[in-house]
């Protein structure tokens, strides 16, 4: 069984895929820093991109979809525009019809990780929103950023 690891003690080479992603102009709220709800678009951003590029992830049409059913972000450094925020992400569970991520999100040049959060998708079929088991394709994927234990 692998050691899952403390997202806050994670680095960015510590996450074995990494997006960036370009900060917006409007991402900026009136202090002067990326608005705390954007940072949970970045998780949607590099979570999602990762499961249609690498997992084939049908997101019109396919029969499965994923649903976020838990999330929590901690906060420990501000962005602001323009910076490029480097998401990383890391698999910690694989069940058999859900996974828990972790992501940490990086400024330019950060060493440490601005936040780091945690997101649990389900996965459902997409008429009855039921859950199933994970398709074969997505899991092999997850199973490529596997850094925790095996769901019972």
């Amino acid at each position: 069984m692998k050691e899952t690891f403390v997202a806050e003690s994670r680095r960015l080479d510590d996450y074995p895929h990494r997006l960036s992603i370009p900060t917006r102009w409007k991402d900026n709220d009136v202090y002067g820093h990326v608005n705390n709800v954007e940072y949970y678009s970045f998780f949607d951003t590099v979570i999602n991109t990762y499961l249609i590029r690498e997992g084939g992830l049908d997101i019109h049409a396919g029969p499965v979809i994923g649903l976020c059913v838990n999330s929590s972000c901690q906060f420990t450094a501000p962005l602001a525009f323009p910076e490029v925020v480097e998401a990383g992400l890391a698999v910690d569970r694989i069940g058999s019809s859900s996974v828990t991520y972790a992501i940490g999100l990086f400024g330019d040049g950060g060493r440490e990780p601005a936040a780091t959060g945690h997101f649990v998708h389900v996965f459902v079929d997409r008429g009855s929103r039921r859950p199933t088991t994970i398709p074969e394709a997505i899991r092999s994927a997850l199973e490529a950023l596997h850094q925790g234990e095996e769901a019972a």
